[in-house]
């Protein structure tokens, strides 16, 4: 990973991210859920399970939650009190009996005991924490042995235009909320360097390839 690369990957704060979807919250789903919705729906299928207890972390807005199977058990975490509200009113008004409680917390140090869930998904969620080691430990800390973790993500271009583009961006980063800019090693490597945890899966989505599925199966 380039030096300027991490330099992007550590310049975004707790604080700049509640900052930013506090702003966000009101124009999310009208911004976003339309670009996004290939993904979530790739994430929910892939995590759906029949009986079993999911953690969606980053839950935002709640838009993914009536893309599981009724049968799945649900908990939702996020950082912004703005964007839960949004989500506890898509609960309410499209009566998902099967989502058990939506939860401020911080993807990074997760309040729930160890091998608490089937199954941990985290849509769009590693370009917005400011370390996504610690959050993907923890992912697989409150997942099973035998469970899954599955994560969607933008994952940056390595040269030309768009990887340029990126960069640029970059540099906001802390404004726009989210790292543009994000290698797939920050994931890879990750995976490398523990003996629990194997990759299953890796595609690109649509649109244009823009999003990767992965998914991590827990030893």
């Amino acid at each position: 990973m380039t030096s300027q690369r991490a330099e992007t990957l550590a310049s975004i704060d707790n604080a700049n991210v509640e900052e930013a979807y506090a702003r966000w919250a009101p124009v999310y789903d009208l911004v976003f859920a339309a670009i996004m919705k290939p993904g979530r729906k790739a994430a929910a299928a892939a995590a759906s399970r029949d009986g079993g207890r999911v953690l969606d972390v980053g839950v935002g807005t709640g838009l993914e939650l009536p893309m599981f199977s009724r049968t799945t058990r649900l908990v939702g975490v996020d950082l912004s009190e703005p964007m839960l509200r949004r989500a506890q009113d898509r609960v309410t008004k499209e009566r998902l009996g099967n989502v058990e409680g939506l939860i401020k917390m911080d993807a990074m140090n997760l309040a729930f005991p160890d091998a608490s869930f089937d199954c941990a998904v985290a849509p769009f969620v590693l370009t917005v924490v400011p370390d996504p080691h610690a959050t993907l430990n923890e992912l697989a800390r409150v997942t099973r042995p035998g469970g899954e973790i599955v994560l969607v993500n933008h994952i940056g271009a390595e040269t030309g235009p768009i990887a340029a583009i990126e960069t640029w961006m970059g540099r906001r980063s802390a404004d726009l909320g989210w790292r543009p800019e994000f290698p797939w090693s920050v994931i890879g490597d990750w995976i490398a360097g523990r003996d629990d945890v194997v990759l299953t899966e890796r595609r690109k989505l649509n649109p244009l390839g823009l999003f990767t599925l992965a998914r991590i199966a827990r030893r």
